[in-house]
């Protein structure tokens, strides 16, 4: 996993829930913090800072995910490689991020594997898409999804379910809200 997701959960952490939760975080999960955000990492070292940072705060392991992904949106989204044509939605933004970025991450980093979308169907107001990852972390693309929503001043309802036991292959419902 890149660098750049663990930088940015301890940035978003301590800007959340103070540098001394923070650090609680690290001494607790035997972490000394240490990443770029070039590097590359092993995804489990982020689940383990996740289900610390719940014992510590009190919140759920999927709540701080789903924050997280939300929180991280706007400043992966700086980071990106060059999205060709400019994305006036959610829905086209979420397509973009399958058929170019994922591409586009792959080049740049050959170790890199990211998430896969599987698009099942999509009307103007909804979205039925599977996420398939060995890394788990549906609950951070939630997040990410409702970050892009925001991005783009979208109201969505999302309904997430899981399509296996480890939850590598999840089924996202999405749905605009319109008024």
């Amino acid at each position: 996993m890149k660098g750049i997701i663990f930088t940015e959960f301890l940035d978003i952490v301590e800007s959340s829930f103070g540098l001394e939760v923070c650090q609680t975080m690290l001494d607790d999960a035997l972490d000394e913090g240490s990443y770029t955000a070039v590097g590359s990492y092993d995804h489990r070292d982020l689940v383990k800072l996740i289900i610390t940072l719940s014992k510590v705060t009190g919140v759920s392991a999927e709540q701080l995910q789903e924050v997280y992904g939300e929180a991280v949106f706007t400043r992966l989204l700086e980071s990106l490689p060059g999205v060709p044509g400019e994305q006036h939605n959610t829905f086209s933004f979420i397509r973009k991020v399958e058929e170019h970025i994922h591409t586009e991450v792959k080049k740049l980093y050959p170790d890199a594997t990211p998430p896969k979308f599987d698009f099942i169907s999509q009307s103007e107001s909804t979205m039925l898409m599977d996420y398939k990852s060995a890394r788990c972390m549906s609950h951070v693309c939630m997040g990410l999804i409702k970050g892009c929503a925001n991005h783009f001043d979208q109201q969505v309802t999302i309904n997430m379910e899981a399509l296996n036991p480890s939850k590598s292959h999840v089924r996202f419902d999405i749905q605009l809200v319109t008024e």
